[in-house]
């Protein structure tokens, strides 16, 4: 191959390079994460450049949701977003100056011509590939095709003996041979023989790249074979190469790659899950990614950006494990004060129409509700479900009938509302509460626990929930007590 200088003592420089045709997908978004620790790590710069040449399927509906996505997460970029469709005329100068130097050259080959060249190369099992029969056409030629009326891709030169070398900061000493990277590469779709086409996407990146003065491009593994193209383009343009790594995909299950078919993907949707923002940058670090020994599994992207490093990244693809995101996204959840919990569950209770009336309808109540929900989450959504028999009256589920069909449970329950009612409006503390429950014992002659489960299946219309005197101090606070017991008796 052509020499090509690599950078090497330049300053950090990272992209990120979405395409705007589906929202920010999780691999995407875990690339976003390891250009933006390596760049804070060596003091550099994360840049950000919008990919959207695909005029089709790009939408400014998914440049927002990407945008919105890498802020969420805090991945800040530097500087402002490059739109690579500004930059055409830039990708068509580069093409004019192939041209010119010989590295590439008008194709005139039809659709059908093509299309009969891979079936013939099927029938034959041999691996598709152009087989470069318009590389060297006379003047005479070419003015016949275009008298045809035919229109030409330009197509850049592949030498198939040439080998494309680079040191990978992951995987080390990579080799490829220009014969297996399928013939003359496409550079420019078509367009009249006095015009260059709409430029394709290995000849921007290597433009753009150059111009942005990118040094290490980090992307997946899914770019390699791209990466040997480019680098022939690197050398052909006379531009300096950035230093490549290419990330572990990130897999499903069953070990394929996680695609749409695995159900959540999106960056937004784990954030309507109720996934928060720390704990899934703190996952997305650790698909690929070994943090140092005594750093523990939870940090946060400023503490991992202080050790990353590319010696720390695997090969082997980073399988995709819910229970470890859910661990992590409870410990986040955990951690927080009642302040911050009740900031993020607020906006979700407002979402339902959800509200209390009374003296203690204040934001009080819902701060302590946060504070006796908040060690039961494991997703922010949780406290949205968590939350709903605070808010209205529940039905009792199956367990909660059956406990209050057991001998004594309703005497016990109307000697509690007779206590409650004689109590009147005025605050109930908790020593109080629990001297209404042993005069209720003590009158219907039951066992304490027996009462107990029969005041949660009233209250919650569940066997199941938060702490049981908590519960009912709060709903006494907005006067939903006495009422839910009174409807069981």
């Amino acid at each position: 191959m052509a020499a090509v200088s690599v950078a090497t003592d330049q300053p950090v420089r990272v992209r990120l390079a979405p395409s705007p045709t589906g929202t920010l997908h999780i691999g995407t978004a875990r690339t976003a994460v390891f250009n933006w620790l390596f760049a804070r790590r060596h003091g550099g710069q994360f840049l950000l450049r919008i990919e959207d040449t695909d005029k089709e399927r790009s939408k400014s509906d998914y440049t927002a949701n990407i945008l919105e996505g890498l802020q969420w997460l805090g991945l800040n970029w530097d500087g402002e977003p490059v739109i690579q469709s500004a930059r055409i005329e830039a990708h068509r100068t580069a093409i004019t100056q192939l041209l010119a130097s010989g590295h590439a050259y008008r194709c005139y080959a039809s659709d059908d011509e093509l299309t009969a060249m891979r079936e013939a190369q099927a029938a034959s099992r041999q691996a598709p590939r152009y087989d470069n029969r318009h590389r060297d056409l006379s003047l005479e030629q070419e003015q016949a095709y275009i008298a045809e009326g035919r229109q030409a891709v330009v197509r850049f030169r592949i030498d198939d003996t040439a080998v494309i070398t680079w040191n990978d900061l992951v995987r080390g000493p990579m080799r490829w041979s220009g014969s297996d990277l399928g013939g003359d590469m496409v550079i420019a779709r078509r367009a009249p023989a006095d015009q260059i086409g709409d430029p394709l996407y290995n000849l921007v990146v290597v433009v753009d790249d150059a111009a942005m003065a990118i040094s290490h491009v980090i992307r997946g593994e899914d770019h390699i074979a791209n990466t040997a193209k480019q680098l022939l383009l690197y050398g052909a343009l006379g531009q300096t190469a950035p230093v490549f790594a290419h990330t572990p995909l990130i897999l499903n299950q069953e070990g394929k790659k996680l695609s749409k078919r695995d159900g959540v993907t999106s960056v937004s949707d784990f954030r309507a899950m109720g996934y928060t923002a720390e704990a899934l940058a703190n996952y997305m670090t650790l698909l690929g990614w070994s943090p140092p020994e005594g750093m523990g599994e939870r940090f946060s992207l400023d503490q991992a950006a202080e050790v990353f490093d590319f010696d720390r990244v695997n090969r082997a693809g980073a399988r995709f494990d819910w229970d470890k995101l859910n661990w992590l996204n409870g410990q986040v959840l955990h951690s927080l004060s009642a302040s911050t919990l009740h900031a993020k569950l607020a906006p979700l209770w407002s979402e339902q129409g959800w509200g209390v009336s009374g003296p203690a309808a204040d934001s009080l109540w819902q701060l302590d509700l946060a504070t006796l929900l908040g060690p039961s989450l494991t997703l922010l959504a949780d406290g949205v479900e968590q939350a709903a028999p605070f808010f209205t009256a529940p039905e009792l589920n199956e367990a909660a009938a059956a406990q209050l069909a057991i001998d004594g449970a309703r005497p016990a329950l109307a000697a509690l509302a007779a206590a409650l009612e004689r109590h009147g409006d005025t605050p109930l503390s908790a020593p109080e509460a629990q001297e209404l429950l042993t005069d209720a014992v003590t009158r219907a002659g039951i066992k304490k626990g027996v009462l107990m489960k029969s005041l949660r299946a009233a209250l919650l219309g569940s066997l199941q929930g938060p702490d049981l005197m908590e519960t009912w101090l709060l709903l006494h606070r907005i006067g939903a007590d006495l009422s839910r017991i009174s409807r069981c008796l």
